[in-house]
């Protein structure tokens, strides 16, 4: 997963290269629920910021699979 000064990469190209989607999906999962427990609270920015990543993501596989279908 790449973090740089805090912005996460979007690049399918690039962040594929790395993990596959499945597994990017799994670790930003995982990072979403660790700053939760930290953060106590889903409106923290943080939060807001790895959820919306992680929608993106899920999106993503989700419609690379339709096309699989």
């Amino acid at each position: 997963m790449a973090e740089s000064n805090g912005v996460w990469s979007t690049s399918s190209e690039k962040s594929s290269q790395i993990l596959s989607l499945e597994d990017e999906i799994y670790l930003l999962r995982m990072r979403m629920e660790q700053l939760f427990l930290e953060e106590q609270s889903f409106t923290s920015e943080v939060v807001i910021e790895i959820s919306m990543l992680l929608d993106l993501k899920i999106n993503e596989y989700m419609r690379s699979h339709q096309k699989h279908s």
